[in-house]
């Protein structure tokens, strides 16, 4: 076999497929078929049944601060910023940051809701506050 034939064989893996889809605009996290839960960070089996049948979707991108965190930097060197703990609305957490709001106004509780941005050229998923907020 040549190897460009066995390239053609080759299976792109989770985080490949993840990335992709972020560099496309799209936020996906998995389902699994077998037991209907979702998750993230992207896997090959399901972390609830071990499934291999699994599906990429797209969530709802509605969510919820479960802890946030504040990282003191000098004005040169980026200022704050904020760490969060977002629980999506379709059950897994995800470490993230809320943006447009000051950093110390992001709180526990906090509805948000999820959108592709960019951090350093590549693409990320953020979360602003939900209206109202």
């Amino acid at each position: 076999m040549s190897n460009s034939d066995s390239t053609r064989f080759q299976i792109e893996g989770p985080d490949a497929i993840f990335s992709r889809a972020l560099a496309e605009g799209e936020f996906r996290i998995q389902l699994c078929a077998d037991c209907s839960q979702h998750f993230f960070y992207p896997r090959i089996t399901c972390p609830h049944c071990g499934s291999n049948k699994l599906a990429w979707v797209t969530p709802s991108g509605k969510a919820t601060v479960y802890s946030t965190s504040v990282p003191r930097l000098k004005p040169g060197q980026g200022g704050h910023y904020n760490i969060a703990l977002i629980d999506l609305a379709e059950g897994p957490r995800m470490m993230s940051r809320v943006v447009g709001l000051a950093p110390e106004k992001v709180k526990i509780g906090m509805a948000v809701k999820a959108f592709v941005g960019e951090i350093d050229g590549d693409p990320a998923v953020f979360f602003k506050p939900e209206q109202g907020e």
